[in-house]
């Protein structure tokens, strides 16, 4: 298996944007890595055309609004006639999440946020430079099959007493949606932290609540964690469980990036630990990096059930190896089989 933290040559990167000073800011952002490049820059879509021919870069920086060709014309053409790993960093995403999932169903690996009132240049820095890592490793997942619904009948007691808590990143938008899609309107609560930017998140959960039996939203400060319900955690904030007498709840809080991620499933998982403990199951998908592996493991630690996607359906084996390496796993699998397999852990 590839060592993703070994690079023997660097990893090449072309970035496409009209503004000459935000050419400036990522190249220079990205030029503190080592361990990457910027070959060129281009300020629309049919210069990016010659430059990706001539100098055959390894990730293409891409933003929406561009004079001559807008972003995701440009993509959909990429795609067709020559696919490549493709970041999406555009302030339109703020304004209009619809363009950012636009993008990833047009198969954009990432999508980030230009520098601005969300994030300092540093902190997009720090994320700019995973991501680019993560689409360069990024792979179509062996597995394809759809996973099969599932059922599950429960108490109601077991219902509100349970806690599902997921945790994803790069692919993870597709593999979520695959997962939710299998499960019955009766779940217990479920918990998500992908790692998307602000303004993304509510697209995303509009989009998987009218797609699946769930209720599923993007999370508010003192949102009821009720059984039937989805809560994903808003961009660029952290998402925290508590429990009061009642029922959980969540808090959605300011705080530092926790390994460059904010919202962080790491956050997420420890607080999950400490609430939910031996009532909770973890899980842990697709996505480049470190988070959540030790939080997955505090989980497990307190009893909870933990399982980590496998390699061949995930787009960046990356987390869940780390999550695996560290024995937070309490079982493997791909994405087809982790449907069922959570559900035979609920009634365990």
């Amino acid at each position: 298996m590839l060592d993703i933290n070994i690079l023997k040559n660097k990893i090449k990167v072309l970035i496409v944007d009209d503004s000459a000073l935000v050419r400036k800011i990522l190249s220079t952002e990205l030029s503190t890595d080592s361990e990457i490049e910027v070959v060129g820059t281009a300020p629309d879509a049919f210069i990016a055309r010659d430059k990706i021919v001539k100098l055959m870069p390894d990730v293409l920086l891409l933003d929406i609004e561009m004079p001559r060709m807008d972003g995701l014309t440009f993509l959909e053409k990429l795609m067709t006639h020559h696919p490549m790993p493709v970041i999406i960093v555009s302030s339109l995403v703020k304004d209009n999440g619809n363009l950012a999932l636009k993008a990833l169903q047009l198969g954009a690996a990432e999508v980030i946020s230009k520098p601005g009132s969300a994030y300092s240049v540093g902190d997009m820095g720090e994320q700019l430079r995973q991501k680019v890592k993560a689409a360069y490793y990024s792979k179509k997942p062996v597995n394809s099959e759809p996973a099969s619904k599932v059922a599950f009948q429960a108490s109601k007691s077991v219902m509100a007493n349970k806690i599902i808590a997921f945790g994803a990143s790069t692919g993870g938008t597709e593999a979520l949606q695959r997962i939710l899609l299998t499960f019955p309107p009766d779940m217990p609560p479920i918990l998500v932290v992908q790692h998307m930017p602000q303004y993304f998140t509510k697209t995303m959960a509009d989009h998987l609540d009218k797609i699946c039996n769930l209720n599923i939203k993007e999370a508010e400060h003192g949102d009821i964690a009720k059984p039937g319900t989805v809560l994903i955690a808003p961009g660029n904030k952290h998402m925290v469980l508590k429990k009061n007498s009642d029922s959980y709840y969540v808090e959605i809080k300011d705080g530092e990036l926790v390994h460059h991620q904010r919202p962080s499933i790491e956050v997420m998982f420890h607080s999950v630990a400490r609430c939910a403990g031996a009532n909770s199951i973890g899980v842990i998908l697709t996505g480049m990096g470190k988070d959540g592996a030790t939080g997955l493991l505090e989980m497990k630690k307190q009893g909870a059930f933990t399982i980590g996607q496998d390699e061949n359906s995930s787009v960046v084996y990356g987390m869940p190896k780390e999550a695996f390496d560290i024995g937070a796993l309490s079982k493997v699998a791909s994405i087809e089989q982790i449907p069922s397999i959570i559900m035979e852990a609920l009634v365990d």
